[in-house]
């Protein structure tokens, strides 16, 4: 007779069939028995959405963690509005927007318009839902963004309503900069007649400094006999960059908006003043008396279990892969070693920053070559697969229980390049230091470590101010995601300044002294 491990064992096998590899998390209920789907529920391994679909969950997961909706939510969509329209849908024009801006986060609510629609909310997971609006046909053709049907970029810049442009201003900003020229906008709104639109366009495009396009949309309006009266302020709120002379991806112009929009508050909450190191000798000493606690706390803080005796054994060469298979094998020691490794380069880092090379030249060049030193390790033991060493990631990532999703794998690239440049351009090191640290994990461009790696930028850029080097305590975790939190998605990125510049002016941690039986267990690795 089958045990209850060998009954499970066929449910999972019968949902590793369905999931196609982890390519699918979203299931119509009736695609399983419902022997089989009552039995996942219960181990955890499935979680019913609503009433006839349900969602690939972990077992280890909590009550109230929502990664696993987070990153399925437009998977279900897509999936759900297939199954209950057919082809016969798409997201408002509003709704449209932030994905074809490249913003990825999961809004509390998005638009479907379909013919067969009842006008009604679906409610989700988490407080999110579906308004389910009963259009009388398509207004547009939908384009695929995202893998959901979205209004295309022209459509949807002159369909939304006034409201929007103000409540999500950098997602259209981040639009209207993507745009070649005016001409496919001016189709849209010739088409429609839309005047309004038409001048709240051009005043847009004139106030980020594109006079060609604005004039552009005036007078062809007005040769089509439209009276276009320009809003010359239609976000109503004051817009810190103009846009680049060529079309530029969305995620570029996003990523230089928002650090134009918030660098002031990061001056506003950091309170601490740049200062000249003229004992550089003594600043590096330092930095070196703080490394066991910085590798515990930084270490720690990403969920690996080290103590200060692995980590002292890892800094005087007694950790011995060759010699000793526990060292060989064990993955905290792989990440303690790679964390000593990364610590000497950005000390190096830190010794030409005072010497007078420029902090973000310095980072752009050797980011990933910091990157690599923590996870070569294990790499050498075969932990992860060289081509983890690769560089930038080119897969989709997921922040645990955060309403952030970071940029999507193909717009790396150009977001890191903006991110850069915005680093090289900004003079005062504070806002180097907060927002180097931010942005770089709002980004989240590496496969893995990147908070160690956003740290290690963050200290590059203090030092760069004669801010000493700076260890955030894995007891204050908590308080720094919400920070982390706050700012990437509310976008007050205050907490975030201030939190930093408390854990800059404090004494550096100490890191946990061993329980009992730690020391032991490490004489046991060799």
């Amino acid at each position: 007779m089958p045990t209850l491990h060998d009954k499970l064992a066929q449910s999972l096998t019968e949902l590793k069939t369905l999931s196609n590899g982890g390519n699918r998390r979203i299931f119509r209920s009736d695609e399983l028995s419902r022997t089989h789907r009552e039995r996942l529920v219960k181990a955890g391994f499935l979680k019913e959405i609503i009433k006839g679909w349900v969602l690939m969950t972990r077992p280890e997961e909590r009550s109230g963690d929502s990664t696993s909706w987070y990153s399925s939510f437009w998977e279900f969509c897509r999936a759900y509005c297939n199954e209950r329209f057919k082809s016969d849908w798409v997201l408002s024009a509003e709704s449209s927007i932030p994905l074809l801006a490249e913003n990825l986060n999961v809004p509390k609510q998005i638009v479907i318009a379909a013919p067969t629609a009842n006008n009604q909310t679906q409610p989700l997971l988490h407080g999110t839902s579906l308004y389910l609006y009963k259009a009388t046909k398509l207004l547009v053709t939908p384009v695929k963004t995202a893998g959901v049907q979205t209004f295309p970029a022209p459509e949807a810049i002159c369909a939304a309503a006034p409201a929007f442009w103000q409540t999500q201003k950098n997602d259209v900003i981040a639009l209207l900069g993507s745009q070649r020229n005016a001409s496919a906008i001016l189709k849209v709104l010739l088409e429609g007649g839309h005047a309004a639109a038409a001048g709240r366009i051009a005043g847009a495009y004139r106030l980020l400094g594109n006079t060609r396009a604005a004039d552009d949309i005036v007078t062809a309006m007005t040769a089509g006999g439209h009276d276009v009266r320009e809003d010359a302020d239609p976000f109503k709120a004051p817009v810190p960059m103009q846009l680049p002379s060529r079309a530029t991806p969305p995620i570029m112009t996003r990523i230089r908006l928002m650090w134009a929009e918030i660098r002031e508050k990061v001056l506003a909450n950091f309170k601490l003043e740049p200062r000249r190191i003229n004992d550089h000798d003594g600043y590096l000493a330092a930095i070196d008396e703080r490394y066991t606690s910085d590798a515990y706390h930084s270490l720690s803080i990403e969920g690996y279990s080290v103590t200060e005796e692995l980590i002292e054994k890892v800094k005087t060469g007694k950790w011995d892969p060759n010699g000793s298979d526990g060292d060989r094998k064990q993955t905290d020691a792989m990440a303690a070693k790679g964390y000593w490794d990364a610590f000497q380069l950005v000390r190096g880092a830190v010794a030409r920053v005072l010497n007078g090379e420029d902090a973000a030249e310095i980072a752009d060049r050797e980011h990933l070559d910091w990157y690599r030193a923590l996870f070569q390790p294990s790499v050498q033991a075969g932990i992860i697969k060289p081509k983890n060493l690769a560089g930038y990631r080119t897969h989709f990532v997921f922040i645990r229980n955060s309403g952030h999703t970071p940029v999507a794998w193909e717009s790396v690239p150009d977001a890191m390049e903006a991110f850069l440049d915005c680093l090289k351009e900004e003079k005062d090191p504070r806002v180097r230091a907060v927002l180097g640290h931010f942005i770089f994990t709002f980004i989240h461009p590496l496969p893995d470590g990147n908070g160690r790696t956003g740290r290690f930028l963050m200290n590059v850029m203090m030092a760069s101010g004669g801010l000493p080097w700076t260890i955030i305590p894995v007891g204050r975790r908590d308080e720094y995601m919400r920070a982390l939190e706050s700012a990437s998605v509310q976008g007050d990125v205050g907490p975030f300044a201030a939190f930093l510049a408390d854990c800059c002016r404090r004494e550096p941690p100490p890191p946990r002294q061993s329980l009992p039986g730690e020391v032991q267990a490490l004489a046991d690795l060799g």
